[in-house]
């Protein structure tokens, strides 16, 4: 890497030694006529792309094709030709999306579009539209500053057309976008692995989990009480305090909500609190995000976050932990489902003897690492390409202005 950065210096001190251009985004890219909201003054030309709602989607994916489909979100599949019909599309194009969040997306062939925002450098003999794609992903949190919107987000395109873009010479692009390239395979190639080996985790746990009627089955409600903490109400929390509050869209996750000590304090010594160990279970929305409780001072939702009060005589902890993340729990509710008390009751576990579920457990808990702890194997090196391909992307794409 340092050999490839020296590369990038000397091209920089030979081409460009006083700093390079800038110039507005709307200035050297063409985006599509499909929205309004374009401030016409700063785009020279508007180019024009079919596209479905996101929602129809699943009306022409395929496993497999020749042809991309670009949600606004996460999601990348793929469909046919045929299937594509009109809405068929080709190009080497980047998108973000015209609705949620700032999405940034690069791709050259033929492909389907939801409602992005498609673009496309004016002229690649001057800037290549991966350089457009690598330079946007840097400034993601700027570009997200121009999303708007009560409820779901729209990109303010005025100021997205104004954004200033260097325009280094293509050398120095061509160069940038290779080094960046090389770092994306490999992380894409860390992330295929990570991703077989929990397929391969997700089976074996399946497998060590499945026993026959020779084991003992027992519903849940016979091995303790499902116990939830008191309410917390919305008077009673605060952006920043003591004590972290989790509610049913923090959990699992970093809290955005505190209480103070001295309701801590009161609440878990007069009412229901899980103890060092217990397995917290989110009975809405979202059903079975698990969490083990870890002992450290912390309040949960009141219903929406539940655990089973279990002395394990029967049945350990971590052996529900692992039984919980197969089971297919019986929900209720419309729009939000619920995991009542009494469907969770209900739900029978297998109790081969303790020392059989601590075997059981040790073998999980070996894969469980493999797969999820960022401090040991793949997880780990994972971590460390994405921070590294980060902190090359941002020094890669840093430019001194030309006065």
């Amino acid at each position: 890497m340092a050999r490839q950065l020296n590369e990038v210096e000397k091209l920089i001190d030979e081409l460009c030694p006083e700093g390079v251009e800038f110039k507005e985004l709307g200035e050297v890219t063409a985006w599509d006529k499909k929205f309004n909201g374009i401030d016409r003054k700063k785009q020279k030309k508007v180019i024009n792309y079919p596209y479905v709602l996101a929602n129809r989607f699943k009306e022409i994916v395929q496993t497999t094709g020749n042809v991309r489909l670009l949600s606004t979100g996460n999601y990348v599949g793929w469909t046919t030709e045929k299937l594509a019909g009109e809405n068929l599309c080709e190009g080497e194009i980047v998108a973000i999306p015209w609705g949620g969040r700032a999405n940034i997306k690069y791709y050259k062939g033929k492909f389907v579009t939801a409602d992005n925002r498609i673009a496309t450098s004016l002229d690649t003999n001057i800037l290549l539209n991966k350089f457009i794609f690598y330079w946007l992903l840097v400034n993601n949190r700027l570009l997200e500053s121009f999303y708007r919107g009560s409820g779901i987000k729209h990109p303010n395109m005025k100021k997205v057309l104004g954004m200033n873009i260097p325009i280094p010479p293509l050398p120095i692009q061509k160069e940038i976008v290779k080094i960046l390239d090389n770092f994306a395979e490999l992380e894409a190639e860390l992330e295929a692995e990570l991703e077989a080996r929990k397929k391969q985790y997700e089976h074996y746990r399946e497998e060590l989990l499945t026993f026959g009627d020779d084991i003992g089955w027992i519903p849940l409600g016979e091995l303790g009480n499902v116990s939830m903490c008191k309410r917390i109400f919305k008077n009673q929390t605060s952006s920043s305090g003591e004590i972290p509050f989790f509610t049913i869209g923090t959990f699992g996750k970093q809290p955005k909500s505190f209480i103070p000590a001295k309701i801590y304090n009161e609440y878990k010594t007069k009412y229901s609190f899980p103890k060092k160990g217990d397995i917290l279970l989110s009975a809405s929305g979202t059903i079975g995000r698990l969490v083990i409780y870890d002992g450290e001072p912390a309040y949960f939702q009141d219903s929406n976050i539940i655990w089973l009060k279990n002395d394990e005589s029967k049945v350990l902890n971590k052996f529900l932990y692992y039984f919980y993340a197969i089971t297919k729990w019986e929900t209720e509710g419309g729009t939000i489902k619920r995991l009542y008390n009494r469907n969770f009751n209900k739900i029978k576990i297998p109790t081969p003897d303790l020392e059989e579920q601590e075997r059981i457990v040790k073998t999980l808990d070996k894969f469980d690492a493999l797969v999820n702890d960022i401090l040991i194997g793949l997880p780990a090196e994972l971590k460390a390409r994405r921070q590294q391909y980060e902190y090359y992307r941002e020094r890669l794409l840093t430019f001194k202005e030309k006065k």
